[in-house]
């Protein structure tokens, strides 16, 4: 009944064909010959009610309804699928879901991508353990088995064990090419990565077969909202761990080839720059290395809010081969005449240009 109610409501169509729907307020690149990327943004304030599942589904279906549209080569998701890994204990203040129930509507949700383009999930501390992500294990693998999407199984080049010693696509990586930017490398990495997981990561990209290579480092948690700072001492019990100062020192900043750096985690209520960061900063190399964070699970109403508001971000790689044009576009308010005009934000925090120099 929730599902025929949210297509009914929203006028989505079931059976998703090639073509974005004319009567929505459809996306369009702004050169024919560039390809995109689209960042979703910690779901789990989606997930943990009932309620606010149904807009996780619109982010999905929007992705899935203009993979032609806008050449969508991969959808990155920043983490959080879930707002607890191993609970069945409903607290009604912050979640009306169990565990069970939020990790299969992401599942769902995210089905929506299957065999049409790979989506590439940064695991998040609400992956791992009992409630937060103090503990190392998580039921991630057991969701998104690398069968269950074909387009995985076309682009993922290489895996590391998780913390439990199985090998999952918490960390993992995947080449695309593109003629006017040559070859990509995404890599994304686990919770509070360990340091052997950042060795592998920095001996993937510096190897022979990946050194040319542009790589797009995934992880959750890096940058803090607003200030851009990046994390340190977060006060989580995993052990061994990595936050984003140390990351940046032992990973991003000596390897030559990161140059994008995407994450989620940080936020507290209030204006959206609270939800979002950017930073740029030079690597060993003398190369701008662009930071982002977003992060949407408390825009639409704060902690118990909607989740988010259907906010999502449009990475736009143009065909100069250097620049990738930012927009902030939520197909929530896009999918209506009546309030598409609040569809996209256009403030400095929500659409700018990131230049990679060659």
């Amino acid at each position: 009944m929730k599902r025929f109610l949210f297509l009914a409501l929203l006028g989505l169509s079931v059976g998703l064909g090639g073509h974005a729907q004319d009567r929505a307020d459809q996306q369009h690149l702004t050169d024919p010959h560039s390809f995109s990327m689209i960042v979703l943004g910690d779901p789990q304030g989606y997930t943990k009610y009932d309620i606010n599942q149904p807009l996780y589904e619109l982010t999905t279906v929007w992705c899935a309804d203009n993979i032609e549209n806008l050449n969508i080569k991969a959808v990155l998701v920043t983490g959080d699928l879930v707002e607890q890994n191993e609970n069945i204990v409903r607290n009604r203040r912050m979640l009306n879901q169990t565990s069970r129930q939020m990790w299969e509507w992401a599942s769902h949700c995210m089905a929506r991508l299957d065999n049409k383009v790979p989506y590439i999930i940064s695991t998040g501390n609400h992956e791992y353990g009992y409630v937060r992500g103090d503990e190392g294990f998580t039921h991630f693998p057991e969701y998104f088995p690398i069968e269950r999407n074909s387009k995985w199984l076309e682009c993922c080049v290489a895996a590391f064990p998780n913390r439990e010693g199985k090998v999952s696509l918490e960390n993992s990586a995947y080449e695309f090419e593109d003629e006017h930017w040559g070859k990509l490398l995404v890599i994304t990495s686990e919770w509070a990565p360990r340091d052997e997981m950042l060795e592998w990561v920095k001996g993937l990209a510096d190897s022979e077969q990946y050194k040319d290579h542009t790589v797009i480092f995934m992880t959750h948690s890096f940058l803090r909202h607003r200030t851009a700072e990046r994390t340190a001492n977060e006060g989580y019990k995993i052990q061994p761990r990595n936050y984003g100062q140390e990351i940046w020192e032992k990973l991003v900043y000596p390897c030559k080839n990161i140059r994008l750096v995407v994450c989620g985690h940080t936020g507290v209520p209030g204006d959206f720059e609270d939800s979002v960061a950017y930073r740029n900063d030079k690597n060993s190399a003398g190369k701008s290395v662009h930071q982002m964070m977003f992060n949407v699970q408390i825009l639409g109403g704060g902690w118990e809010g909607n989740g988010g508001d259907g906010w999502l971000r449009i990475l736009e790689f143009l065909p100069d081969g250097q620049t990738i044009k930012v927009k902030t576009y939520s197909p929530l308010f896009g999918i209506s005449p009546t309030t598409k005009h609040l569809a996209h934000r256009t403030g400095a925090c929500d659409q700018f240009d990131m230049v990679i120099e060659k």
